[in-house]
């Protein structure tokens, strides 16, 4: 009987208390529910280390990581959540997330990416969230998020992207949100958004953007909130937004440059008569040029630009009209000056002959 339970213990404690999967558990890791949850944020993890297969939710924020412990997480087939923000992490290694068929949400915000792999994706077909703000990435490519065809919600706050490929985002079909704002993007042009039918929420606050392309909304069948909110628009067509066809799309536009001028007071005189378009922020809306203009509300001064225009108009109108006027006038003065002159030499001539 002795020899039976000190045979149990030493089972228990090679399969257990030794095993390297748990090793974390004991040491610098907290675990609950048979190891399901691992919470190791702010302790100093090792790539090396690895962790218990039935893993469900692993924490890794703050953990001293200078890259993705990829061979770590091979064998966590059921992790669903993995959390890796404020590290070091400067790459993803390739491939180093391929294992994890299972996984909804990813966030690897507050790192030093610059630049994502074409392997980047491999592995997350069932991924719901991506967060990868405050990182410092510059450009996206198609071959980055090729594999999230379940994706929903994409977050790039806060990076230093400048470009987007075309296309980029054409495998998200079921994307509900993209957040780019505060970037440096600088335009947008058309067939970046392609293929996004159910996205919903577009944030693109604090970029840099000045010029839109007419289409660059066009295959955005589900949009309910466009931010534009403090960039570097100056002007708008009206036809670029009204290829958004959703019902009730609030569209905020405050805190650009805008060029207050007869051309912009009537494509928002449209805009307002589109019962789908929502102007909510219109009344916070500003003029930056003319100068005698600045800091005015658009809303205060849009019914004058026109008329301002038109005076202006009939101003140069009327003074081209009286400098013709004034122009015939001359003329026919000098005309009949000159015809005058004629005849009274033609009489004092023929007085002469009569002498």
């Amino acid at each position: 009987m002795m020899h039976a339970h000190y045979f149990i213990w030493i089972w228990i404690h090679f399969s257990f208390g030794a095993s390297e999967f748990y090793h974390p558990c004991q040491k610098i890791c907290l675990c609950k529910e048979g190891a399901k949850f691992v919470n190791c944020s702010g302790a100093n993890v090792t790539a090396a280390l690895t962790f218990p297969p039935e893993t469900e939710h692993l924490d890794l924020s703050s953990s001293n990581l200078y890259s993705v412990p990829s061979k770590a997480l091979d064998s966590l087939w059921k992790l669903q959540v993995l959390l890796l923000s404020g590290n070091y992490i400067s790459r993803i290694e390739a491939r180093a997330f391929s294992s994890l068929e299972r996984l909804q949400k990813l966030d690897i915000q507050r790192n030093e990416i610059t630049v994502l792999g074409s392997s980047f994706s491999t592995g997350l077909n069932s991924l719901r969230d991506l967060i990868l703000s405050y990182n410092r990435l510059q450009k996206l490519y198609y071959r980055n998020f090729q594999n999230f065809e379940n994706l929903q919600k994409l977050n790039f706050q806060n990076n230093n992207i400048s470009s987007i490929e075309t296309g980029a985002f054409r495998s998200l079909t079921r994307l509900r949100q993209l957040h780019l704002q505060n970037n440096h993007l600088l335009s947008l042009h058309n067939g970046v958004f392609s293929m996004l039918q159910h996205l919903e929420v577009l944030n693109l606050e604090g970029n840099r953007i000045k010029t839109i392309a007419p289409g660059i909304f066009t295959s955005l069948n589900s949009l309910t909130l466009l931010n534009l909110v403090r960039n570097e628009i100056e002007h708008i067509r009206f036809k670029t937004f009204l290829t958004i066809q959703t019902p009730g799309t609030h569209i905020l536009l405050s805190f650009n440059p805008w060029f207050c001028d007869c051309d912009l007071q009537r494509v928002f005189a449209k805009l307002h008569s589109v019962r789908r378009l929502i102007l909510d922020d219109y009344d916070n809306m500003t003029c930056m040029e003319p100068h005698v203009l600045r800091n005015l509300p658009l809303s205060s001064v849009d019914t004058q630009l026109c008329i301002a225009e038109t005076v202006t108009v009939l101003v140069i109108t009327f003074t081209v009209f009286i400098t013709v006027v004034a122009a015939i006038v001359m003329a026919e003065r000098n005309r009949k000056k000159r015809t005058g002159k004629h005849w009274s030499e033609e009489s004092e001539m023929s007085y002469e002959s009569q002498d």
